[in-house]
């Protein structure tokens, strides 16, 4: 089986959040964020050992950097300093770890991100906020031409939410789910023209954004009925029902397996035997797999 969306602070990327005094920041265990209270962080989550028990029956298991802390928005100088000790510690991780690189948004360094993925990451993790429109994936162009030549996919994560007053959640089903959704329609709009090839993988199911369609249709889009083999959504803190209904929308085989540890935990579909396959097994082994040439 095969997790795709987990993570995991290793100890270098501990340091450097550390080491700054500025946010994002850690002060001990008390995590600091621009417009958010301190949040105090489990040590425990983060253990390695507990990790590869919870793991223990996977055989592919994907961390990513905390894309909501904000660092790939950093300025430059600031960025890749957490962006580096976040691969250190991501390439060290034993099995069944790999990782999804990270890269600014601050600082476009296509042959920088071409040597990451040298040391075999995965593919690339972005943040949908800074995929919400035409001036977002012109940005990035570069970075997804790196992956496009690679045949590596494309990690579309939640971004930073200013806290708002409300309830714990309300991070997770408004600001994140509302990312998710522009970074879908952006990719359709003005993504997949400028790159017919690329695989993405979009987190949280695209914020359930596929289930749309008919009111894009209707508003002028021609979006239902098209298939593009090569765009995934994965399943993060839904259940059955959203997971049915997106296969509704889409078909079972762009449907990944992703838990988001460890803040959930990878949903059970209770579609049968074949459809848990496909979403464990077959599925996110055609999103990672690598093109010939390059395997």
């Amino acid at each position: 089986m095969i997790d795709v969306h987990q993570h995991l602070w290793t100890p270098s990327f501990l340091d450097a959040l550390r080491r700054r005094d500025r946010p994002p920041f850690l002060d001990d265990w008390t995590l600091v964020l621009d417009g958010e209270a301190p949040y105090e962080v489990d040590p425990s989550v983060h253990d390695l050992d507990s990790r590869l028990k919870q793991n223990a029956e996977l055989d592919l298991a994907l961390v990513s950097l905390s894309s909501p802390l904000g660092i790939e928005h950093l300025p430059a100088a600031e960025a890749w300093p957490l962006i580096d000790a976040y691969h250190a510690g991501a390439r060290d991780l034993p099995a069944p770890f790999g990782a999804w690189a990270a890269a600014p948004v601050t600082d476009i360094d296509p042959v920088r991100l071409s040597q990451t993925l040298d040391q075999g990451f995965a593919g690339l993790q972005l943040p949908a906020t800074a995929l919400q429109g035409a001036g977002g994936f012109a940005a990035v162009a570069p970075l997804l031409d790196v992956l496009e030549e690679r045949g590596l996919p494309l990690f579309v994560h939640p971004g930073p939410a200013a806290a708002a007053e409300g309830p714990v959640w309300w991070a997770a089903v408004v600001p994140y789910v509302q990312q998710m959704h522009a970074s879908w329609y952006a990719f359709q709009a003005f993504g997949r023209p400028r790159h017919p090839h690329l695989k993405i993988c979009f987190a949280l199911l695209a914020g359930l954004a596929p289930l749309h369609s008919e009111r894009q249709i209707n508003r002028g889009g021609s979006g239902r009925g098209l298939v593009d083999s090569a765009v995934f959504v994965e399943t993060s803190s839904y259940g059955p029902r959203a997971i049915d209904a997106v296969v509704r929308e889409l078909g079972i085989d762009v449907v990944v397996n992703g838990s988001d540890l460890p803040y959930a935990e990878a949903p059970n579909p209770d579609f049968g035997d074949a459809a848990v396959h496909a979403i464990r097994v077959a599925n996110p082994h055609r999103l990672l797999k690598r093109k010939e040439s390059q395997s």
